[in-house]
């Protein structure tokens, strides 16, 4: 068995570098993405609860059907924005974007 002085500890970045890819590659940017969308289901999973509602009462509020619900929050479709805003309106949710700008410049065609 190891001690902790045989361990070798690696962080998450660590970790994701080598199993997924650097920043910027396709691959790592994927996983990120897919990563954001798993939150936004998660988020609106946990708000549905927290007002005592049912997959098919949200979606009746919505005017989606209980299985859009259903994919939304287990991330298995590319909802539409509005669609997703809908949702949190119905569940009297605030939602808050954060925009970071990179530090690189773009030129524009």
């Amino acid at each position: 068995m190891k001690t902790d002085e045989q361990l070798q500890f690696y962080s998450l970045d660590e970790v994701v570098n080598e199993h997924i890819g650097p920043i910027g590659t396709p691959k790592r940017e994927a996983f990120e993405e897919e990563l954001r969308l798993d939150l936004l289901g998660k988020a609106i999973k946990e708000a549905r609860l927290q007002r005592h509602l049912t997959q098919q009462q949200l979606g009746e509020l919505v005017g989606v059907q209980k299985a859009q619900i259903s994919k939304l929050e287990n991330n298995l479709t590319d909802a539409r924005f509005d669609t997703v805003m809908k949702v949190f309106k119905a569940l009297n949710a605030k939602v808050n974007f954060s925009v970071e700008l990179m530090n690189q410049t773009q030129q524009v065609v």
